[in-house]
Parts: structure tokens; C-alpha cells; sequence
């Protein structure tokens, strides 16, 4: 094979990835996107003496490089540096865990040990993403499957790493049964081999969507209802949101919501940022958007308001400082801002919770503690700028005459263990506050609306999605979306979903999978780094 062969073979692993990416694509590609990349490292693999060394990496990135512009190119909607750095470095990230299975492959000569490297690797680096301060999950192959949720049902057991596992061991078997290293490289022919090999595809694949339509199909949820209306106020962030009055912003939402609310109605729910009045939680019942929203509390006394918005606490004299703290500049006195979630009803003072799984580089900056000029950097998209403070718990409000919520803000609803972690604390209905509204119509808005179906699904928890320039929607407990909302046009819907207070298997456990995996990484890149010195003084006594 000539090695132009192989860079060939690694854009077709970009395209049939991007190609099966949610919403438009087919999730029956997540099976064979690796495939032709893994015949580009078994030749590297067998013919070391053309390839120099770390050749891989020259060879794999042009794949994950595809396969990143492909699916997240919106992000340049908000950011173009910001697009670009993304997806050049998040190529490089899953380059560099490609070349450490090409490791291990050389170093234990065993096909078994690398394969199962791949998987734990992959499984680590998709960890990693869910809990550093870089955090990017976008792209984690479970993710893959939230457009074909119905495939997926078993998710309340596993999380969405096990669509992770799914999809990588059958590119794997796959890739053992179509190809050979020898000069004919693909073969189809029935031996002994590909006899154990067919089977097993057929039984990987096929079992688990077996059971996952069973499932789906004979899942009912509990009745136990809850009346919520969702609004979608369609603020431009780039033009308006950040600029219009607080009292005009509630007077439209009131204005959409007006023909649903009744006195039945549980729940009103508005989008992320939705009030951008900066107000002090030390003191913010003096504030007007918090007047406006008790006017409407006076007029309905059994709802309960969640809103999104901007507030600020500051911190008393003597009191530990965080590390995202901000200084004024004319007193030593620092406080921290937060992207929040308010409820307000008529019985509770009002509950808070900040935003904690921030957005890179415009919430949060790495080693911001240490290195506090990278505030400097951040992506100025509106609003409050900078690493923003966060919550340590995942917080679970309670409300007049209904069942428990929890907040679950924008970007914070790619992460499964952490969105289960509310379900956990008491949650019995989740709701999801997000303003999509920065990556214009692109699959940016789709895709994240997509991943809602699998947050429904592991925790089997109903969403109200409350969405700022859409796709708001309510998500019942299969991954069902009921009346979704156009993109860039103002509405209001109303529902009746059912609270549920079971915990899933992956609710109690969360990502264990993920963890099993990191630890088996561990051990087989230890081993490897062994097998590397033992065979360098092999070769020095030699």
C-alpha cells in the first residue's frame, strides 16, 4: 500500500465520522469510522522501516482534523480564533491518544492488550474531556447516538460511554475481518476465523438495538404530573440581549406566556440569561428584575419562576476568597460573578445556583488560580467576561405545591455523570436553560439540543427545555421531544409531564465504565513504558 494510500484512507475515517454525526448523519457509521484508520496504523505497525518514527501522528490527524471542522466548524459563528484553536488542538488531543494505542501495539506485541488499549484510552481521553478545565465532550462517540436514541435505551445503565465501547470494539471486529496484512490486504472468504468474527459482529451490534427497542417500547412512565410552560423570548445576543431593559424583556416574556399561564400551572421557565440585570446576591430583593418577576407571582401565587441571569456576590471581610474572585479597583473588596439559575415563588425566599461546568475560554481559563493575566484572553461574547464562580453541589430547588427541580445550565447538559448528580440530590423533573443563539442556524443549536434525548434517557428524568433563540421543547423519559420549537422565532408551549423519583443504574453509579477504563489505561501504559525500557536493554546487550 503507498503511502499516499494511507492519507486517503484517513480523510475517509474524517468523512464517515462527520458523516454519522448527529442531527443529519447516521449513527450506523459510528460502527466503521475507525476502520480505515486502523488499517493506516496496522501497516505502519508491520512495515516500521518506511515509516520514521511517530509517523502516525502525521497520518492519523488529517482524520480527527476532518472530523472536528466537520461537525463544530459553527463555533466559528462566535469566535473564529477561538473555532480554530478548538478544533486544531482537539484533533491534535485525539491524535496524540491514537499514536499511545500505536505505543502499545509495538511494545506488548500483542493484538489483544493494544486493541483493549484503544478502547481504555479512548475511554480515559473522553473522561478527561468531561472534567478538566478544557473540557470538551462534544465530540465523545456516545454522543453520537443522540439523534437514533431509541438504539441507545440501555444508556440509563451505562451512560453514554457505552455507546463508547459499542461503537469502538465493533470498528475493531470489523476491522478483523476485512483486512489483512498481506498483498491482497482485504479478504472475505469464510475460514475458521472470520466464522467466530461474523457472529460476533452480528451479536455486537445487533443485541444491543434488540434490547434497546424492546425497551423503548415497553417503557411507560408513572403518572405523577406537572403543568409547565416554556418560553422562548428570541433576544439576539449579539444585538439585544445584553441591551434591553430588564422590564422589557420580562414584558415580552409575559406577553408570550399570558394565554398558557393559569392557576394550575406549576412551572414557568425562561432561558438562560434571560434577565441581564447585574444583581448583588447580598442584597437582591432591592433589585428590579426581581420586583417584575414577584409582580407575576402576585398574579399566579402557585407557580414557581425559573429564570436565568447574571449576578454578583460579594465576598465579607475575613471570609476565604475563591480563586475566580475579582478586585475592585478602589477597595480592597473582591466578589465573584456567576452565570445563575433564580427560582422565585411566592413561599420561598429565592433560590440561586451557578452555572459549574463552564464553557472554555469564555467562562473559564485554565490554572486561572495561578496565572490570573489569562483573564485578559477570554472571548468577550456579551455579559459577564471571564472565569466565573461556581457551585460545589449540584442543587435541587423546592418549589410551591409541586415536586422538586433542578437547573441545568446551557453547556452543562453534555455531562452525563454531572446532570445525574441533580437526579441524584432529589431531582424529579429536570429542566435545561440555554442560549444557542451564538452559533446562528448551524448544527451547533441542533446538536445540542439533540443531547437532551441521552440526558433523559440515563437519568429517565422529563426535561423542559427552555431554549433563548431555540430549540425549545419538552423530552419525556424515553427521549421523546414534544413540541419543538422553530429556530429565531419567538413562542411560548405548554405541557403536562410526569415527575418520576426513581434512580437509573447510572444515576447511582455514574460513569463507571469510565473509571474502569482510566484505571486499565493506566496499567497497560505502565506496562508498556516497561516492555520500552526492558526491550531497549535487550538491544543494548544484544
Amino acid at each position: 500500500m503507498k503511502k499516499y494510500h494511507l492519507l486517503l484512507l484517513s480523510i475517509l475515517s474524517g468523512l464517515l465520522m462527520s458523516a454519522a454525526w448527529p442531527m443529519r448523519g447516521f449513527a450506523g457509521l459510528l460502527f466503521v469510522g475507525f476502520v480505515p484508520l486502523l488499517i493506516v496504523e496496522d501497516t505502519i505497525y508491520h512495515h516500521p522501516k518506511r515509516f520514521i518514527k511517530f509517523s502516525l501522528l502525521f497520518y492519523s490527524y488529517p482524520a480527527f482534523l476532518i472530523w472536528n471542522a466537520l461537525t463544530t466548524w459553527w463555533i466559528y459563528n462566535s469566535t473564529g480564533a477561538g473555532a480554530i484553536i478548538a478544533i486544531a488542538v482537539n484533533a491534535m488531543f485525539m491524535t496524540i491518544v491514537f499514536q499511545l494505542f500505536h505505543f502499545t501495539r509495538r511494545k506488548l506485541q500483542n493484538n489483544l492488550s493494544a486493541f483493549a488499549a484503544l478502547v481504555f484510552y479512548w475511554m480515559a481521553f473522553e473522561y478527561l474531556h468531561l472534567n478538566w478545565d478544557l473540557n470538551w465532550p462534544w465530540l465523545n462517540i456516545g454522543n453520537g447516538f443522540s439523534s437514533y436514541y431509541r438504539w441507545v435505551q440501555w444508556y440509563e445503565y451505562t451512560g453514554a460511554f457505552g455507546g463508547t465501547i459499542w461503537a469502538l470494539v465493533a470498528n475493531i471486529l470489523i476491522f478483523l475481518l476485512v483486512y489483512h496484512p498481506t498483498p491482497k490486504h482485504f479478504s472475505f472468504r469464510l475460514n475458521s476465523r472470520n466464522s467466530i468474527l461474523i457472529p460476533s459482529i452480528l451479536i455486537w451490534i445487533f443485541v444491543p438495538l434488540f434490547l434497546s427497542f424492546s425497551m423503548y417500547s415497553s417503557y411507560k412512565e408513572k403518572e405523577k404530573p406537572v403543568t409547565i410552560v416554556v418560553v422562548q423570548p428570541n433576544l439576539d445576543p449579539y444585538k439585544e440581549q445584553y441591551t434591553v431593559p430588564p422590564v422589557e424583556v420580562v414584558g415580552k416574556i409575559m406577553k408570550l406566556v399570558e394565554p398558557y399561564l393559569d392557576s394550575n400551572t406549576n412551572f414557568l421557565v425562561a432561558p438562560e440569561s434571560a434577565i441581564q440585570e447585574y444583581m448583588w446576591e447580598n442584597d437582591i430583593n432591592t433589585f428590579k428584575s426581581i420586583g417584575l418577576l414577584k409582580d407575576i407571582l402576585k398574579k399566579y401565587p402557585n407557580l414557581n419562576l425559573l429564570v436565568g441571569g447574571s449576578t454578583r456576590r460579594e465576598f465579607a471581610p475575613g471570609e476565604e476568597v475563591s480563586n475566580t474572585a475579582r478586585k475592585y479597583t478602589d477597595a480592597d473588596i473582591y466578589y465573584d460573578e456567576f452565570n445563575t439559575a433564580m427560582l422565585l415563588n411566592s413561599r420561598d425566599s429565592i433560590q440561586l445556583y451557578h452555572k459549574s461546568k463552564l464553557t472554555p475560554g469564555v467562562e473559564v481559563l485554565p490554572t486561572y488560580k495561578h496565572f490570573k493575566l489569562l483573564e485578559k484572553l477570554a472571548i468577550n461574547m456579551g455579559g459577564t467576561v471571564g472565569s466565573l464562580g461556581t457551585d460545589k453541589e449540584r442543587k435541587v430547588f423546592t418549589t410551591v405545591n409541586s415536586v422538586k427541580v433542578s437547573p441545568a445550565i446551557c453547556y452543562e447538559s453534555i455531562f452525563g455523570e454531572f446532570f445525574a448528580e441533580f437526579v441524584r440530590n432529589g431531582a424529579q423533573v429536570m429542566m435545561i436553560i440555554t442560549n444557542d443563539g451564538w452559533w446562528g442556524d448551524s448544527p451547533g443549536h441542533r446538536q445540542h439540543f439533540s443531547f437532551a434525548a441521552l440526558r433523559a434517557i440515563e437519568t429517565r428524568r422529563c426535561i423542559a427545555r427552555s431554549a433563548n433563540t431555540g430549540i425549545s421543547a419538552f423530552i419525556d423519559q424515553r427521549g421523546d421531544a414534544h413540541q419543538a420549537t422553530e429556530y429565531w422565532v419567538p413562542g411560548a408551549i405548554k405541557d403536562v409531564v410526569n415527575a418520576n423519583d426513581v434512580l437509573t443504574y447510572y444515576v447511582k453509579h455514574g460513569d463507571y465504565l469510565a473509571r474502569i477504563a482510566t484505571w486499565s489505561a493506566g496499567v497497560l501504559f505502565l506496562l508498556s513504558i516497561v516492555m520500552h525500557f526492558i526491550h531497549k536493554k535487550r538491544k543494548f546487550y544484544k
